[in-house]
């Protein structure tokens, strides 16, 4: 399919049926394969076959779906896990352990600032947090020796910042480690992180890739260029003998183009087995057949409401990377030219409480703890997905007690907007 656009990717990527087979992806709902001899089961036990022997680590359906995001990213090898939680943790405890250190955007997604800050801490993995506005040498300062990695968001949940991926992708190769960027909000239908300089791309494909809240998942893509063996003493569990599996050594025995994912699929998933279910990887794939029509919609009636609420005399602030006056709006046109996404934040006048009183008068956008979604819903993150964080963090991070996260749908743009002006008016 390498030879075909984007669009047509989406719809027909990642399986091709032959004669007389189910024109769909079939669904292996199946925790177990059969063989015929045990030597047969052997060689996939030590690594010297492909095919699948137990769910929990791989499923025909789960890899077809993958093979198709790693087209649509451009990557050499993919992956789907449980949750986008479980991608990102996957991506940097494949190369990160006990003693390591890495290097964050402040301005992610709370629940995945809570898995670096806190959980990933008390494994003894240490976090360093610089603003995406960073300068390279503020990035830079920021690393120690025993840093792995780099990680950022493409588009910030919820403050909608823009990361600047080539910069970070420079700093990140100047110190010999991957850059590894969640790009779940833009999709690889308005970015494809690969072709600016991210190593490793993961994604809550519970959001747009799915966009119809019916399965959670993620999903993580190998670039397949950054080249591992040239700094095996900082990556030894890809570049030394697995003695988990007879001392193979994945960097040498799949090279770069699949060592990350083949040791992330036979070790951390056989280990932690948080796999996608074949039933909900299916339906990503009917997700992902229209993603490419979805997200010009969600952009568009994003971009409107952007508009009618950047005009309205009781909101006081804005964030959306379209708007043209936004702080990112030159970052969006070069990262993302052909839309952001269909999230945009903004604030209440009257503070938090203007802001609940908003949220309850809402009649088409229900609060969900959710995004990204065919329906449009909205949040107040300082209440739920940031809550944990104190003041301090919620400011680093650019979410601010009156900030609201407004998810546009696909509906008509004129009955959000109608719905939005009436909920105002009740402030």
């Amino acid at each position: 399919m390498s030879e075909y656009k984007i669009n047509t990717k989406c719809v027909q990527a990642g399986y091709t049926p032959g004669n007389g087979e189910p024109r769909q992806i079939p669904i292996i709902q199946s925790t177990t394969f059969k063989y015929a001899t045990s030597e047969d089961m052997g060689k996939l036990f030590d690594l010297e076959a492909e095919g699948y022997f137990y769910t929990r680590l791989q499923n025909p359906t789960n890899d077809m779906v993958a093979d198709k995001i790693r087209q649509l990213e451009g990557g050499s090898a993919a992956m789907l896990t449980s949750s986008g939680q479980a991608a990102n943790f996957y991506a940097v405890f494949n190369i990160a352990n006990c003693g390591d250190h890495v290097v964050a955007s402040n301005s992610i997604y709370g629940g995945t600032y809570n898995l670096f800050a806190v959980t990933m801490k008390k494994m003894g993995i240490d976090f360093t947090f610089v603003s995406p506005d960073a300068s390279e040498e503020e990035i830079s300062a920021a690393f120690k020796p025993n840093t792995k990695a780099v990680f950022g968001e493409t588009i910030a949940n919820p403050a909608l910042t823009v990361l600047d991926i080539e910069k970070f992708a420079k700093v990140a190769h100047e110190h010999g480690v991957p850059l590894i960027v969640d790009n779940t909000f833009p999709t690889p239908i308005n970015c494809r992180p690969i072709e600016w300089g991210a190593d490793i791309v993961t994604h809550s494909t519970t959001k747009y890739m799915d966009g119809h809240a019916a399965g959670v998942g993620g999903c993580i893509v190998d670039a397949g260029k950054f080249d591992w063996m040239k700094y095996a003493d900082k990556y030894p569990g890809l570049c030394t003998p697995d003695d988990s599996y007879h001392g193979v050594t994945y960097a040498e025995r799949f090279g770069i183009g699949g060592a990350f994912i083949t040791k992330c699929t036979v070790q951390l998933m056989r280990d932690l087995g948080s796999i996608q279910s074949p039933q909900n990887a299916f339906l990503l794939n009917l997700g992902l057949e229209s993603l490419h029509v979805r997200m010009a919609r969600h952009c568009e009636n994003a971009m409107k409401i952007a508009e009618f609420l950047n005009a309205h005399d009781k909101v006081s602030y804005v964030n959306y990377p379209g708007l043209s006056g936004d702080k990112y709006h030159e970052m969006a046109k070069k990262y993302l030219p052909n839309g952001s996404c269909g999230v945009v934040s903004f604030g209440v006048k009257g503070g938090r409480e203007a802001a609940e009183k908003f949220m309850k008068s809402l009649k088409l956008g229900a609060i969900e703890t959710h995004v990204a979604d065919a329906r449009t819903c909205c949040l107040h993150p300082a209440s739920a997905t940031h809550r944990q964080m104190n003041d301090e963090e919620l400011l680093a991070c650019g979410v601010y007690p009156d900030l609201v996260r407004y998810s546009c749908g696909i509906e008509d743009a004129e009955d959000l907007i109608a719905d939005l002006a009436q909920a105002l008016d009740q402030i």
